[in-house]
């Protein structure tokens, strides 16, 4: 109890911390909210005047106080754009970017695993230094590239989807997730990449530890020393990197987004930071800083489920 009261603990100060400085830092870089919506004809006396209406005359601890508590709550404000809820902004978009999201970590977990366990399995053979080299060209590509890629040589050559023809969840869910599958791909293949590696590496170092002499000794086998005694010691590192990948795979949910012409935060995003529409901008921002904070709080929790030692010294 007491270790996981440290970690919660540990994740509310994070949380205050990165709203706060995500708020000050769009509150000081220059530009005027009021006169980006009202624009360059704008007399002093309306900018002024929806200022006042918007909020933006009183002192900053206040207006971060405000927001604060409507997070909390539920209520990101109002979106200067839209002039509408941020959440309800948001609603028809979070479900997209987490769907592409899942897909991609789903296709990490599905290929890593495996291949790491075959690879540390086969270390130092033609076919693990095949996948080796293999794998380091793949961890070198960057995810939009191999994007603009599979919409070129899929889409565009052999029609296996229709680019920029994005499927809703409301017409298709089939044609929804069908669509998703590319940029997913794209998303997966260099994590997948650095997640064989890290797992590869983490067996490897495993199997020269004392317990797996011991493990052999009492007559054991491969199979039963990897999977029951070293598999388990050898996730532990592999979790932190996991997630680490979840941040990694929203902002490139966020990019790819851009590429595949799809609907999500990422193009909400980008629309509001060129408008000035900063609740809307916090709000995703904090959104993604609250998804990223939470994952990495239950990786710790897994921490401690996997190995009680980490319990103990907390």
């Amino acid at each position: 109890m007491k270790y996981f009261l440290k970690k919660l603990g540990t994740l509310v100060i994070t949380l205050l911390i990165v709203s706060f400085l995500s708020f000050v830092a769009f509150s000081v870089i220059p530009g005027d909210a009021a006169l980006s919506r009202l624009g360059t004809e704008a007399t002093p006396e309306q900018v002024a005047a929806l200022q006042k209406e918007m909020g933006l005359d009183r002192p900053l601890l206040v207006r971060y106080a405000s927001w604060l508590s409507g997070f909390v709550t539920g209520d990101l404000g109002e979106s200067y754009s839209y002039s509408m809820p941020v959440t309800e902004l948001l609603k028809g978009k979070i479900p997209i970017t987490v769907a592409l999201t899942v897909m991609a970590f789903l296709m990490i977990l599905a290929v890593s695993i495996p291949l790491g366990i075959f690879t540390a399995s086969h270390a130092g053979k033609h076919l693990d230094r095949f996948l080796m080299i293999l794998n380091q060209v793949m961890m070198s590509v960057p995810g939009f590239f191999i994007g603009i890629l599979i919409t070129y040589f899929f889409g565009l050559l052999l029609k296996w989807f229709q680019p920029g023809s994005y499927v809703s969840i409301s017409q298709s869910f089939t044609g929804f997730l069908h669509y998703l599958i590319a940029p997913a791909v794209a998303i997966a293949l260099p994590r997948c990449a650095m997640g064989v590696k890290m797992l590869r590496s983490s067996i490897i170092s495993q199997l020269d530890a004392d317990y797996v002499r011991t493990a052999y000794s009492r007559g054991n086998g491969k199979r039963r020393v990897l999977y029951r005694h070293v598999l388990k010691n050898a996730l532990i590192p592999v979790l932190t990197f996991w997630g680490m990948t979840i941040a990694d795979i929203v902002a490139n949910s966020i990019i790819l987004e851009q590429v595949f012409t799809i609907p999500g935060m990422g193009s909400l995003l980008v629309s509001s930071i060129s408008n000035r529409d900063y609740p809307v901008v916090q709000g995703i921002i904090m959104l993604i800083a609250a998804l990223v904070i939470i994952i990495n709080f239950l990786v710790d929790l897994l921490y401690g489920r996997i190995d009680p030692r980490i319990r103990l010294k907390a």
